[in-house]
């Protein structure tokens, strides 16, 4: 039997404390970085609330967005990451970075968010494999299982033609971009907003 290799490339990290570092990752089916112009775009939007903030990578991949997060001081990164190879990656290049601050856990996104967090979260990423009816279900689970914490941010990367999302009253979208095939857009839970919103719909009643 012939033993598949599998081919690598790198990931860098834009800024922080590993600035410039560049660590490999595995080429892997449904495997997408965020790239780099995407990813400053992003870390330009929420530049003021990463520091000590509680991240949650709901679909870890190369680790790209976790990785940045931890580089400019994110108190603590939880990963999910279904692909073994994927997740080994992830962990030997914690390793690399002597980063104690992340655990990265391997399973079915959707099941691990299923479940009730001990903590919720400052900030949740959400990029996973395009065209798997993913996005939608992970936001649904997120708003359910109480991921969030209050003015928590929500990051979601899809694919272009997913003009339209079905988010919770308690989300406010603040930001929108398209590069290429790419619409990324940016959230924030506001819990009083979905009581204000139930409050509102029984009244006119």
């Amino acid at each position: 039997m012939v033993k598949k290799i599998l081919s690598s490339g790198q990931v860098r990290i834009i800024s922080g404390q590993w600035r410039s570092r560049k660590l490999p990752i595995h080429d892997l089916e449904g495997l997408r970085p965020t790239t780099d112009r995407v990813r400053e775009t992003l870390f330009n939007w929420i530049a003021n609330d990463v520091r000590g903030a509680r991240v949650l990578d709901c679909f870890g991949g190369s680790g790209a967005l976790s990785l940045e997060s931890l580089s400019r001081y994110a108190a603590y990164a939880r990963v999910f990451e279904l692909q073994p190879q994927a997740a080994k990656q992830l962990v030997a290049n914690l390793a690399t970075l002597k980063c104690d601050d992340a655990d990265v856990i391997k399973g079915d996104s959707l099941k691990l968010l299923a479940t009730t967090p001990d903590k919720g979260f400052d900030i949740v990423f959400i990029d996973p494999p395009f065209r798997k009816s993913l996005t939608e279900k992970s936001i649904q689970l997120l708003d359910q299982q109480q991921w969030l914490l209050a003015d928590a941010l929500i990051y979601v990367e899809t694919e272009s033609e997913l003009a339209q999302l079905d988010v919770p009253a308690s989300w406010t979208q603040l930001k929108e971009k398209k590069a290429g095939q790419v619409i990324y857009r940016l959230y924030q839970y506001s819990p009083q907003q979905e009581t204000d919103d139930t409050q509102g719909a029984e009244e006119s009643v």
